[in-house]
């Protein structure tokens, strides 16, 4: 697929860096959306306690999390041979347009049903929007560029990192927790409009005969993968809530969607451990389960068990999101292989998730440095497992591993956030600091089963 810059522009650009002429439009509308899309994220983790207070949900709590990323991930599926036919541009715009739907019908919400469908539309338009991204970097930026701009990508969730927890637990505390969904919508316009224009150059290549990087016999399954993958994942949650048989039900209906789907999606081997590619698809997976479990739970944690405020909730959240960016910009910066970083996060992530498990029981704050290094765990891990897989895939097949890679980090914190859910709730609140233990040993298995997989990320010649 065809770059935006010429081969004699590329390098004297790159010399200048990721906001040098050819790069800076560019730049600057992927660092906005992703700002935007982080500083979402952050804050809602952090009001979700208000909201299943407010709406009387608490048994729905980690539907709030779970819809948005099952929903992200068949769009993930579905966007990847879209952005490869016809560039990036088109899906950013449609991405970011559901995207601000799903806010309007969060904030607007009058139960918590409504609220869990409004955060399922969310979830379309951000799946969109981080593939169209990935290739617009895959395409636009020289190899020597992505880490640098990965690091970017980190670094703007530095000023979300900061604000976006407390004053997300400021705004439930003080005004309304809608407003922190209603009050994001007129920010999607300036980066649209700036990102969109920049994009516009981005088609797919003269000459390729694999429009999708997928052979043409297997693009009309693909959408019928990731539909039998996210409805299975959804069945597989919604049958943990349930007792007796309709547990049992659920629980075949869903795996078999999984072992439908999931072969179709991710890399030839992802599942038995193959070096390469497919490790590198499957430890972002376990990473990010582990990580993001951990991560939804401990606001409820402090709040439920210590007696923080939203806000107070939120300042712990937010060094975790200063861990990671002060790492990503770290490896980004660093000459040593991205596979040695990819290891060293993943056993700070794990580290964190240990000590943070430990702290919640003991001490509130004693959470805040050990999520320091499960956030510094990921800074390390995340941007360099994406530097790997755009060097290990073939320019026809970025959309598609891009779209894998999504479908991994969405799918992994979605199964571990419902699961873990299901395990809370079922043990009721008057237990909830053994549920939470309880989610923490499974957070903590799935971290080690990531730091095994981190093993076998290089290809041996």
């Amino acid at each position: 697929m065809t770059a935006v810059l010429e081969p004699e522009r590329a390098a004297p650009d790159a010399a200048r860096g990721v906001l040098g002429a050819g790069f800076r439009g560019t730049t600057f509308g992927i660092v906005m959306v992703v700002t935007l899309l982080a500083f979402e994220s952050m804050a809602v983790g952090t009001v979700m306690p208000v909201i299943a207070d407010d709406l009387d949900g608490l048994s729905l709590y980690a539907w709030g999390f779970s819809a948005t990323l099952i929903m992200s991930l068949l769009s993930t599926v579905l966007a990847g041979g879209w952005i490869d036919r016809s560039g990036p541009a088109r899906p950013v715009m449609v991405g970011l347009g559901t995207f601000v739907v799903g806010l309007v019908v969060a904030g607007a919400a009058p139960s918590m049903w409504l609220f869990v469908g409004g955060r399922a539309v969310q979830g379309l338009g951000t799946g969109v929007s981080l593939v169209a991204i990935y290739v617009a970097i895959a395409r636009v930026y020289p190899e020597g560029l992505r880490p640098r701009v990965f690091a970017a990508l980190s670094a703007a969730w530095v000023l979300p990192s900061l604000v976006g927890p407390a004053l997300g637990g400021l705004v439930a505390e003080r005004a309304d927790w809608r407003l922190v969904f209603l009050g994001l919508v007129p920010l999607v316009v300036p980066p649209t409009l700036l990102l969109v224009p920049a994009l516009r150059g981005i088609t797919k290549a003269d000459g390729i005969t694999k429009a999708d990087g997928v052979p043409p016999a297997s693009r009309g399954r693909r959408p019928v993968a990731a539909v039998a993958v996210a409805a299975g994942a959804g069945i597989l949650l919604y049958g943990l809530d349930r007792p007796g048989w309709t547990m049992a039900l659920a629980a075949v209906a869903g795996l078999a969607g999984l072992a439908f789907g999931l072969p179709r999606l991710l890399p030839a081997g992802t599942l038995r451990l193959r070096r390469g590619l497919p490790s590198v698809v499957l430890v972002r997976g376990l990473l990010s389960g582990a990580f993001v479990g951990m991560d939804v739970f401990i606001p409820l944690a402090l709040t439920r068990l210590h007696g923080f405020s939203a806000t107070q909730a939120g300042l712990v959240l937010t060094v975790g999101g200063l861990g990671w960016s002060a790492a990503s910009q770290i490896q980004g910066r660093s000459t040593r292989p991205r596979e040695f970083y990819a290891r060293l996060g993943a056993v700070l992530v794990g580290t964190g998730i240990v000590s943070a498990a430990i702290a919640v029981q003991v001490s509130g704050w004693l959470v805040a440095p050990a999520w320091i290094i499960g956030g510094a765990g990921m800074g390390f891990a995340i941007s360099s497992l994406s530097v790997l897989l755009l060097g290990l895939s073939p320019e026809d097949e970025q959309g598609v591993n891009s779209s894998a890679l999504q479908i991994s980090d969405t799918l992994g914190s979605s199964l571990v956030v419902g699961v873990a859910g299901a395990l809370v709730a079922g043990l009721g609140t008057d237990r909830l600091g053994t549920g939470l233990a309880v989610a923490g040993a499974l957070f903590t298995v799935i971290a080690a089963s990531g730091v095994i997989a981190a093993l076998r990320l290089e290809v041996r010649t």
